[in-house]
């Protein structure tokens, strides 16, 4: 058996924080927390809910397939590779809604540029896939 390698601790507790914070935004904002909503405008959240339950659904695939890739990572399961691609998959898809097929410019409706940030989620969302698939390949996950 492969030891576990200490870059797969530190990716995988990492990657785990940082998909811990988008299933928190999504539970939060599903469950219209006003705690979590507070500051959000009437327009804002009406851009919220415009969302088709499609694009709700992908979103739900993006942070919880994250989430689940990260615990597996940890656990050292191959199952890791799958749950990071339908994560990527489902967040392809929640920004293929936002920003070409909703119709809305998110820029007017939040006053900021959104593609910086989610350039950035799409980028780790890409590379903990490409790191899960390089980790089965070399035999640490199983």
């Amino acid at each position: 058996a492969i030891a576990t390698p200490r870059h797969v601790w530190i990716v995988g507790g990492m990657s785990l924080f940082w998909n811990c914070i988008g299933a928190t935004d999504y539970t939060m904002t599903q469950t219209r927390n006003s705690a979590w909503l507070q500051g959000v405008t009437p327009a804002q959240l009406a851009y919220l809910e415009s969302f088709p339950a499609w694009a709700v659904s992908a979103w739900a695939l993006g942070v919880w397939g994250a989430l689940a890739g990260s615990i597996l990572l940890l656990l050292r399961s191959r199952l890791a590779v799958t749950a990071f691609a339908v994560s990527l998959l489902g967040l392809v898809a929640n920004l293929a809604w936002r920003f070409a097929l909703s119709g809305i410019d998110e820029t007017q409706v939040f006053g900021g540029n959104p593609y910086p940030l989610a350039g950035v989620i799409f980028l780790i969302a890409a590379a903990l896939l490409i790191y899960a698939q390089r980790q089965k390949a070399a035999g640490v996950l199983r």
